[in-house]
């Protein structure tokens, strides 16, 4: 499950929040967060226990000053994972270096929610349109659970879609996009459905064709509260 970014509002973000909650099928279910995005930052896990504590069994996994040393049970007792926004590269090069990359695999294989936004969207696939390497966007590999390329903050950043444009007409596999309040839900690596939680908010299609990228609109469900 890939959010775009938040919705633009509580009430907006709440609906996507539900949505997932729905997708793990739980009255309380066990929720994951990693903030390893953002160097496990207190703040993330405060918004994220806020946010979920009260309808979850919600924990969070924190890799300063190292992991726990149960990490893998940590990761596969759970029933959804949620992976923060932030530095996509940082992130992804913490996860290898302690095999974290692998235990999400093996967590996804095992059918448990993984779900996140901007760099917890992106990290799914095999290629992600990224600021991690300073102010000018750029294109990442990133882990391959999901075929093709995605690009969050659609609507939200200027760059975001001229850069997206160019990177798959030059090469970058085609893939997906998501503007801010959109979400992508992905099932077996197929993508499943769009949901928006804001009218307006749509996910896209972004692949070449005779030298050029080609941006096709998705049927995007509207969330209602």
């Amino acid at each position: 499950m890939g959010l775009g970014g938040g919705g633009d509002t509580g009430a907006q973000s709440e609906l996507l929040w539900q949505y997932v909650l729905e997708l793990v099928g739980k009255d309380r279910p066990r929720m994951l967060y990693l903030p390893t995005a953002i160097g496990d930052h207190e703040s993330g896990s405060v918004a994220f226990f806020e946010r979920f504590a009260r309808r979850t069994e919600a924990s969070h996994l924190v890799t300063f000053p190292y992991p726990p040393p149960d990490l893998r049970a940590v990761i596969l007792e759970q029933d959804a994972i949620c992976v923060s926004g932030g530095n996509t590269a940082n992130m992804l090069a913490i996860w290898r270096v302690h095999g974290i990359d692998v235990l999400l695999r093996e967590a996804w294989e095992q059918g448990i929610v993984l779900w996140g936004a901007s760099a917890g969207m992106i990290c799914w696939f095999e290629q992600g349109v990224t600021d991690s390497f300073g102010p000018q966007l750029a294109g990442m590999d990133c882990l391959g659970f999901l075929p093709g390329s995605a690009c969050p903050h659609y609507d939200g950043e200027e760059q975001r879609r001229p850069l997206y444009h160019r990177l798959v007409a030059e090469g970058f596999p085609a893939g997906y996009a998501a503007d801010e309040a959109a979400a992508l839900h992905f099932r077996d690596g197929a993508l499943v459905e769009a949901v928006a939680s804001r009218p307006g908010a749509r996910a896209y299609r972004v692949e070449a064709a005779a030298g050029r990228a080609v941006e096709t609109l998705l049927p995007t469900r509207l969330l209602h509260a």
